[in-house]
């Protein structure tokens, strides 16, 4: 079953995976990484459909996706 794995350091909360994950499932965290920005998760990894969309979307490559 596919899952993204983020980064959260890398990430600078740009919200682009957000915006083209077809599931919905790619949300913005409640807290910050160290650099003050506020990362992307995942709420529901089983929804997951692999399509790596938000991968190939993020400008800082801070998501991949485990199979």
């Amino acid at each position: 079953m596919p899952r993204p794995v983020i980064n959260e350091e890398r990430c600078k909360g740009c919200e682009l995976c957000t915006i083209v994950c077809p599931k919905k499932i790619m949300v913005m965290a409640d807290h910050f990484n160290s650099k003050g920005y506020r990362p992307s998760s995942c709420s529901d990894e089983s929804q997951c459909i692999g399509c790596a969309l938000c991968a190939r979307t993020c400008p800082d490559v801070a998501i991949e996706i485990w199979k």
